[in-house]
């Protein structure tokens, strides 16, 4: 079964647009930071399109250690931004965008840069383990455990939330 074929890369593709699209939204870079961004977008997908095609579990496990650093990174400055090291963003009058509250749906009162962080944070975490899982996996024979269906449900899967959550993805064991 062809990984591709199911949807789970185009919606982390589409949350990867929104967490640029709601900085680039608060912070309004000029023409050269914003060619840059496109330049490095361009050659970022042609590695990653020849690479997914010489070995995607190879692709998706890179992708897999990508997200543990910006968890780490969200992480890091979750921290200093709670240590106050980070005066704009713990401005209470400094808050997440617009384009970011609806996108996650962040309730009234939780509109701070460090909710918006922890949705964003959140989000690299679930895209950790899905790579990492489809890292630990053979494409050609295993299914896609995130849209597949599990007969038994006492046991955790790997599905959609963070209800039953693997930080380096579920082993083949797990979902077959």
């Amino acid at each position: 079964m062809c990984w591709l074929k199911t949807n789970i890369p185009l919606e982390e593709a589409y949350n990867e647009r929104m967490h640029l699209l709601t900085f680039l939204k608060m912070y309004k870079p000029g023409i050269f930071m914003r060619t840059l961004i496109i330049g490095a977008q361009g050659v970022f997908f042609n590695a990653m399109f020849i690479s997914y095609l010489i070995s995607p579990r190879t692709a998706h496990r890179f992708v897999g250690y990508l997200e543990e650093e910006a968890v780490l990174t969200y992480t890091l400055a979750i921290q200093d931004l709670e240590a106050g090291k980070l005066p704009k963003w713990s401005d209470p009058a400094f808050r997440a965008p617009d384009l970011a509250v609806q996108y996650w749906k962040m309730p009234e009162g939780s509109h701070t840069m460090r909710d918006l962080l922890l949705y964003i944070r959140a989000d690299e975490a679930k895209h950790r383990e899905v790579n990492h899982t489809l890292g630990n996996l053979d494409q050609n024979e295993d299914p896609n455990p995130f849209v597949s269906d599990y007969k038994d449900s006492t046991k955790p899967h790997p599905g959609k939330g963070l209800d039953s959550y693997q930080p380096l993805g579920w082993e083949r064991k797990d979902v077959i």
